[in-house]
């Protein structure tokens, strides 16, 4: 007899607010998206300096990420994510107040600084604190991701109608809003951490099973900011339409990564659905290279790249959660900071194939990015073996139940 399946949803207080946070944190990463053509042009930059938004957010924070679990583990986790939000509000002001793609690209480093230090704590603090395990746990994390990531670039065609500024304000008012959420309703740690020395993330690395995930994340990750980061230059839409676009791709991320991963999980291995994903993934972004000159077939591709990018997501952190017997917030880390440093790499890499080459080329090198991520996976898929054989989760049941209305 199944459990009450109200593990995923019903959570206490503070994981919500945590989960709230979340949801504005993930925001930022496709906010903007749909300002791209309007910053290059407000600003008189080029495409691939438009890009350096990117690689400045996603660099500094893979990098920073390697001392994240060693700074939270002396602080505690409430203030490490505090710490995070406030820095993003202040970068995200210092972004709207800016007058040059030149100090924009800075201080974006700046908010990825407290993109760092927050996102790879809130994993560990929804796991450690909410009800149900790990896996319903991630489930909650991955739906929070996806709703940010679907609401990012929606909010951000919005307000950049208005103004290429209004994005980062917006952002200024909700992450103030997520930094008194979580101020009032997350509890200190009730036990002490022991400190995590400084080189714990390196140590992580050299762990068979994470450096394989880390290595195939790392790849991974050039084809998903590709897909994300270039595509709205030759979609050729204003802000809006680049807004409700990315929105369906955010919302089709969401629902699979939620719905549709659990589902698969529970009938294949991880590896064998991370094998099975991969490749789908590289033939969309084939596709979307051949046809790129339509908008309405690129549009068609980047939904549809949104559906197997929402189970590679969640597919990923639980493997990555079950790789080793390290603090989850140590693994989180080392993981997050190689596959950020590789979605650093995929924005500017994607202008410069573009400027010499044609629209098509990008896509195609996502593709072989991709293709590598999953012959890491193939090659490594025997010290990955320990994460197919982990014993089934009565919560990750429970969550399926609740998600699919199948509960009793």
């Amino acid at each position: 007899m199944n459990t009450p399946a109200t593990s995923v949803w019903k959570q206490p207080a503070q994981v919500w607010a945590v989960a709230f946070a979340c949801v504005v944190a993930f925001m930022g990463i496709g906010l903007v998206d749909p300002i791209l053509p309007a910053i290059a042009e407000s600003l008189q930059a080029s495409p691939f300096e438009t890009e350096l938004l990117f690689t400045s957010y996603l660099a500094v924070t893979g990098l920073a990420m390697l001392v994240t679990s060693w700074i939270s583990s002396r602080i505690g986790a409430k203030k490490t994510l505090l710490i995070g939000l406030a820095l993003i509000v202040v970068f995200a002001l210092l972004c709207a107040l800016s007058g040059s793609v030149d100090a924009v690209i800075g201080f974006r480093a700046g908010w990825g600084l407290g993109n760092a230090l927050f996102i790879s704590t809130a994993l560990a603090t929804i796991v450690g604190a909410a009800s149900g395990g790990s896996s319903a746990a991630i489930i909650l994390y991955e739906a929070a991701l996806g709703l940010g990531i679907a609401i990012g670039p929606l909010l951000g065609g919005l307000l950049g109608e208005q103004s290429w500024r209004a994005p980062f304000f917006g952002v200024v008012v909700l992450m103030a809003i997520a930094f008194l959420a979580v101020l009032v309703l997350l509890r200190g740690p009730g036990e002490k951490r022991a400190p995590e020395p400084f080189s714990a993330p390196f140590t992580a690395l050299g762990r068979p099973a994470l450096a394989v995930l880390a290595i195939a994340a790392f790849f991974y990750n050039i084809g998903f900011f590709i897909l994300l980061a270039f595509s709205p230059f030759p979609l050729g839409f204003g802000a809006m339409g680049i807004g409700f676009t990315f929105f369906g791709w955010g919302l089709a991320l969401a629902i699979t990564s939620v719905w549709v991963a659990p589902l698969m999980m529970r009938r294949m291995s991880r590896t064998a659905v991370i094998l099975s994903v991969l490749p789908l993934l590289a033939v969309d972004l084939v596709v979307a290279g051949f046809l790129v000159e339509s908008a309405a077939a690129l549009v068609v591709c980047i939904v549809i790249g949104g559906l197997l990018l929402g189970i590679m997501n969640t597919v990923l952190t639980e493997a990555v959660m079950e790789a080793t017997d390290l603090p989850r917030s140590v693994a989180s880390s080392a993981y997050s900071s190689v596959r950020f440093l590789g979605g650093a790499i995929a924005p500017p890499l994607a202008a410069a194939l573009w400027h010499a080459f044609n629209a098509t080329v990008p896509y195609l090198v996502a593709a072989i990015a991709v293709l590598l991520a999953a012959l890491t996976v193939f090659i490594g898929r025997k010290v990955l073996r320990h994460i197919d054989d982990q014993p089934e989760d009565p919560a990750l049941e429970d969550a399926e139940a609740m998600l699919l209305g199948d509960a009793a």
